[in-house]
């Protein structure tokens, strides 16, 4: 029988990491400081090392790059890309995760970037380095999709909050008002969701604010759905995953002959 040529391809992670600050869906991404695409804006993530599995990875990329703790946040696997152009030097197919935090301090670059910050998604999406805009999407549709089925969006929050709080969570996510009464009936009337925790926040004005802490559910039996949950129409802006109509992604700049499994992916 003639021999088959195997393919020779390098595995790699990325991370899609998503909290909610001043209102609006906030990715975090990493300014490159190698080639291909040199200073553009990208997910963090890079190649897996020997005796790695894939978390160890995400979670190694995460700390180098940003100096985040994956082990303190919500971290799961989101996808697999592999087309044979995704990346200039050679052929690498990436493990997404995506991972969800709450309102989280500005980060500090590693070793692997040159800069790490928070940026809305919808603003940054289309100048993502690679195929990070798709990936960036994916991420988004899987939480907003969680947050119909889960208990996802306290994952978002810090640990005690409102309904207020959550309410904005799912507002921003989904990007879509909600109708204030019927989303908090739903969620205190939800078995598992929240805890009351029996203290309250008291506003310079206003009236104090019942505090939750999350509950010991992970699913929603009935699920919140955004069709059922949603008020009349309207657009919150910056909570979408800001498909763009114009294509600012940065240019791939130098391509280096083969990948480099400690440099940033």
């Amino acid at each position: 029988m003639p021999a088959r040529a195997h393919l020779r391809l390098y595995l790699a992670v990325d991370l899609a990491i998503l909290t909610v600050r001043e209102n609006q869906l906030h990715v975090l991404v990493v300014e490159r400081a190698n080639e291909p695409y040199q200073g553009c804006a990208a997910l963090p993530g890079g190649f897996l090392r020997d005796g790695e599995d894939l978390r160890q990875a995400a979670e190694r990329e995460l700390a180098e790059e940003t100096s985040l703790d994956g082990a303190a946040l919500h971290l799961e696997q989101l996808a697999t890309y592999g087309a044979p152009d995704r990346d200039p030097r050679g052929r690498v197919v990436s493990v997404a995760y995506l991972a969800i935090a709450p309102d989280l301090p500005i980060p500090t670059a590693g070793s692997d970037a040159r800069s790490a910050r928070w940026a809305p998604a919808h603003e940054v999406r289309d100048t993502l380095a690679f195929d990070h805009a798709d990936i960036l999407d994916d991420a988004i549709e899987r939480a907003r999709t969680r947050l119909e089925y889960t208990t996802l969006a306290t994952a978002f929050c810090g640990p005690t909050f409102t309904i207020g709080d959550l309410r904005t969570i799912y507002e921003v996510v989904w990007n879509t008002p909600l109708d204030p009464r019927n989303f908090n009936r739903k969620v205190v009337h939800t078995e598992g969701f929240v805890e009351p925790t029996g203290t309250k926040r008291v506003p310079d004005t206003g009236r104090p604010a019942a505090l939750y802490r999350r509950g010991p559910a992970s699913t929603l039996g009935p699920p919140l759905l955004r069709s059922v949950t949603a008020a009349p129409p309207a657009v919150i802006p910056g909570g979408g995953s800001g498909r763009g109509t114009a294509d600012r992604r940065c240019p791939r700049g130098q391509e280096d002959p083969e990948p480099r499994p400690r440099e940033g992916d």
